[in-house]
């Protein structure tokens, strides 16, 4: 099992972070609010930008960077830098997250504007989430729990890719 970055590492990170903060405040001629950043992301994903009403941050997952420093203290972080940046010089949620206001940013921090990281993750721990049994016409589906939450509250609803039937919860006493 790999362990996730140290503290020292962690100071990387969060200067790097900062060197590219303060290369958006040149690029557009305005301070940036300093957010915070943490190393608190677990699962598949090296990097997040967070926006939860007025509060804004900066997440990073402490094993991936641990198993490949390098890549994500090059690509990572300007990646999640840009995020930050793009929402506090346009505001506008129905940017698109990888658009080209994104990509401008991302070649203005001399990064590569590419958007998925696909690299060997044995050893990182997992997020594991349960699962829900839903039926269309056809077959069983397994739901995340996120999904069946989502169904369960009335704000998603969901499709078989196969027969197009809607999905309908099972619940444990029916399967």
């Amino acid at each position: 099992m790999i362990e996730p970055i140290g503290a020292q590492q962690q100071l990387q990170v969060l200067e790097r972070a900062e060197s590219f903060i303060v290369q958006a405040e040149q690029l557009f001629a305005r301070d940036f609010a300093r957010i915070p950043v943490r190393f608190d992301l677990r699962g598949t994903t090296a990097g997040m930008y967070k926006i939860e009403g007025a509060r804004l941050q900066i997440r990073f997952n402490p094993w991936i960077f641990a198993k490949y420093f390098e890549v994500n203290l090059r690509d990572t972080v300007p990646h999640e830098v840009a995020h930050y940046i793009v929402h506090a010089v346009y505001g506008d949620r129905r940017i698109k997250p990888h658009g080209w206001q994104w990509q401008e940013v991302m070649r203005s921090f001399g990064a590569d504007p590419e958007v998925t990281f696909d690299m060997d993750l044995s050893g990182v721990p997992q997020r594991r989430q349960r699962t829900h049994a839903y039926r269309c016409d056809c077959r069983e589906h397994a739901l995340s729990s996120t999904r069946h939450n989502r169904v369960q509250r009335r704000r998603g609803q969901y499709q078989c890719r196969f027969c197009h039937a809607t999905l309908v919860y099972q619940p444990a006493a029916v399967r």
